[in-house]
């Protein structure tokens, strides 16, 4: 068995434990993010997996996204006004996101724990949580602006 298989047999378990149904729909949608090697939109997904599903909606991948998410399965990112990309891989890590393409990379290194006390006792906040992005330009981007 696979990383990926048995990382989608466990979501599926989650997902029933929780009293979600698994619909054929759902289930392609789970396998699509944890294969992913992006961080998909919404739209990306749903274009993924149209032909398989061509009277799957839009609205079904966004649907399924907001209940992977409720549950704990995905993280949503948001930044700025573009669309929201979902990731399967909720352990604490940081990314690294291309300002041409937009393309999204973990970056893992250890949680600065240390920011989220020293802002608190700077600020008096009570803070439940940071994230970290860094920007550049990705190999693909840097290689075709060299030519």
């Amino acid at each position: 068995m696979t990383v990926s298989e048995a990382q989608l047999q466990e979501a599926v378990g989650r997902l029933k434990n929780s009293g979600v149904r698994i619909t054929p729909q759902r289930h392609a949608v789970l396998e699509y993010l944890l294969n992913a090697e992006i961080h998909p939109t919404a739209d990306d997904i749903y274009k993924a997996l149209e032909g398989k599903f061509p009277n799957m909606s839009v609205a079904t991948v966004y649907n399924n996204l907001r209940v992977f998410r409720e549950i704990g399965l995905v993280r949503e990112l948001t930044y700025g006004d573009s669309s929201s990309r979902f990731d399967c891989n909720t352990s604490d890590h940081y990314h690294v996101i291309c300002d041409s393409c937009g393309k999204i990379v973990d970056f893992h290194y250890p949680r600065l724990d240390e920011v989220e006390s020293l802002a608190q006792k700077v600020t008096g906040f009570d803070v439940s949580h940071h994230r970290m992005e860094l920007y550049g330009t990705c190999e693909n981007c840097k290689k075709t602006t060299q030519h």
